[in-house]
């Protein structure tokens, strides 16, 4: 199962605390069209149908099953760039 660095739970939860999402909110992880091994990243209100949940010391990741499957192994790791910019990165387990 997918891990959180301690650095991408606490972006993870910055992200999710936004105002306009509801109080257990959290990350969705999608991945792209056919077998091309990409993932979306975006922030949302709730998981959908199917989607596993990852939750680590606040922080929710929800990922579809194609997603769920790339990243089993992984753990996701976060860092704010000088402009504020966050960048996801993933190694393996």
């Amino acid at each position: 199962m997918l891990d959180l660095t301690e650095n991408a739970t606490s972006v993870i939860r910055s992200i999710a605390d936004r105002p306009e999402l509801p109080d257990d909110a959290g990350l969705r992880v999608a991945s792209g069209a056919g077998d091309s091994g990409q993932l979306s990243v975006a922030a949302t209100g709730a998981p959908e149908q199917g989607d596993l949940i990852v939750e680590k010391e606040g922080a929710r990741v929800f990922l579809d099953p194609q997603a769920a499957v790339i990243l089993d192994d992984k753990v996701l790791d976060a860092q704010v760039g000088e402009q504020g910019k966050v960048e996801f990165l993933l190694s393996a387990q």
